[in-house]
């Protein structure tokens, strides 16, 4: 008998593989067929998508879209909901609502929510659960229920370069600079000036860029290598295959201008490392080696 129950167990386990495997080659079929290019847009039909533009499967809620722009090489993750209009069906007159510059990325489950015109510059990064909307409640009445007044409605600007960390709220009326870092969390409205660092509800500018002087306040860890101009990913291959020792003497041989250094891996998107910039993303920079092997 102990061994019967064994022999059910190891079949139940096999057909529970099996199974898996076939469903998540099934759903990898479907996530590649169901993303929207300017190639294969589906049943949407944006006023423009860019080329080398994707919208992973499966969407999130997409309506007005001969109102909406999106620009070339653009990322748009999974459940990304974008809307121009109040409603479905609408007719918003002649002009552009949404506009997404080239090279914006949006994280799963963001939402872009324009009800009056949103602009998102060029090689814009948006985390996960970013929420960015020209329309929000009003309460002026106290005897009418919140949901049932009109809202307020105002353009937003977000400038080119920006990384807006997770869960990140844009709110009506904001127009945000050239490269602003808003932290993780924060509910953003107003002005923001062109490199600037905005955390907090509400959010408050917490350093800024200087010409003369720098970041203020000082940053706190040193700024990333770059991968050498010209490395292949064959190289970039055999360097994740050494040991920090080897690395170590690898920048030896470099000579004195480029110190050994060791790269660590910081937090998720939008989370500062420990002593880094609020809802920035910490990236670590990989070793340097001066002019690679030709």
């Amino acid at each position: 008998m102990p061994r019967n129950r064994n022999t059910f167990s190891s079949l139940t386990a096999w057909r529970r593989r099996v199974v898996a495997r076939a469903l998540q080659s099934g759903w990898r079929r479907i996530q590649q067929a169901g993303a929207v290019t300017a190639e294969h847009p589906g049943r949407l039909r944006f006023r423009r998508l860019g080329e080398g533009t994707r919208l992973a499967f499966p969407q999130g809620s997409v309506f007005g879209e001969p109102w909406i722009e999106i620009g070339a090489c653009c990322i748009i993750a999974e459940q990304v909901t974008l809307t121009a209009g109040m409603l479905p069906d609408l007719d918003l007159g002649a002009d552009t609502v949404l506009t997404l510059g080239d090279g914006v990325v949006l994280g799963r489950g963001s939402h872009v929510i324009a009800d009056a015109p949103i602009t998102i510059g060029s090689d814009t990064y948006c985390g996960p659960y970013v929420y960015i909307t020209s329309t929000n409640h009003s309460y002026d009445d106290p005897d009418v229920p919140v949901g049932r007044q009109w809202p307020r409605s105002a353009p937003v600007v977000i400038g080119p370069g920006c990384w807006l960390g997770t869960g990140a709220v844009i709110l009506p009326g904001a127009r945000l600079g050239r490269n602003v870092v808003v932290a993780a969390g924060a509910v953003v409205r107003g002005e923001v000036p062109d490199h600037a660092v905005v955390a907090g509800a509400p959010a408050k500018v917490v350093r800024s860029y200087d010409p003369e002087r720098g970041w203020q306040p000082p940053l706190r860890t040193p700024a990333p290598q770059p991968i050498p101009a010209g490395m292949t990913p064959e190289q970039l291959a055999a360097l994740a295959e050494l040991s920090l020792e080897e690395l170590d003497r690898l920048n030896g041989l470099a000579g004195p201008a480029n110190p050994p250094r060791r790269s660590g891996v910081a937090g998720g998107a939008g989370v500062p490392e420990r002593g880094g910039e609020p809802g920035q993303e910490h990236r670590p920079g990989p070793v340097h080696l001066g002019e690679p092997a030709s």
